[in-house]
């Protein structure tokens, strides 16, 4: 089988600034992780990290001699929303990571999602990131607080972007998605 036989399925990382964007495609890419960190200048994001993404992250998982997983990256802060319409072309579904520690960005993590809804019609799963954190919001309470309703069909599911295991998870809820949506 050559390269050009192999299905490269697209997915799209998308979310608010520090929600663990790239942290989350660090953990499960077999390839480096391309990125375009730079530092950070404005003095409020300074407080939460040191380096932010400026056009896009991209990571690589072979899932099978057929089938090949390309993860793409979104900047999270919203000077850079122009990336959300070039990285979710060709997409065949997004995952929104959310800081849910940080309520404050629940805002911007539902426009994210209204944004991709409304752009393109693909399965969406939605990441509460820093689990691992004792002031998390869970799962559940995420979803109230982003009011995503059943009728969306949008799956909020607990993690930590650090975790092989939680990343690999997501990843196989989105891909049972993207084979029903495609069945259907």
């Amino acid at each position: 089988m050559t390269n050009s036989d192999v299905k490269k399925i697209k997915i799209v990382i998308a979310g608010p600034f520090a929600a663990g964007k790239t942290e989350f495609i660090k953990t499960v890419s077999e390839i480096d992780p391309v990125t375009t960190e730079r530092k950070i200048t404005h003095s409020q994001e300074k407080e939460k990290k040191n380096t932010t993404t400026v056009a896009m992250d991209f990571g690589k998982i072979k899932i099978d001699n057929q089938h090949e997983l390309y993860l793409f990256g979104t900047p999270g802060q919203t000077r850079f929303n122009f990336m959300w319409e070039i990285l979710g072309e060709g997409a065949l579904g997004v995952i929104v990571l959310v800081d849910s520690t940080d309520p404050s960005t629940f805002h911007e993590a539902r426009r994210i999602i209204n944004f991709f809804q409304s752009r393109y019609p693909i399965p969406l799963v939605v990441a509460a990131n820093k689990q691992d954190l004792p002031n998390a919001w869970s799962p559940r309470d995420v979803a109230i607080a982003l009011d995503i309703s059943e009728e969306e069909g949008i799956p909020v599911v607990g993690i930590s972007a650090k975790n092989k295991e939680h990343v690999k998870k997501t990843l196989l809820l989105l891909l049972e998605l993207i084979k029903s949506s495609i069945e259907e």
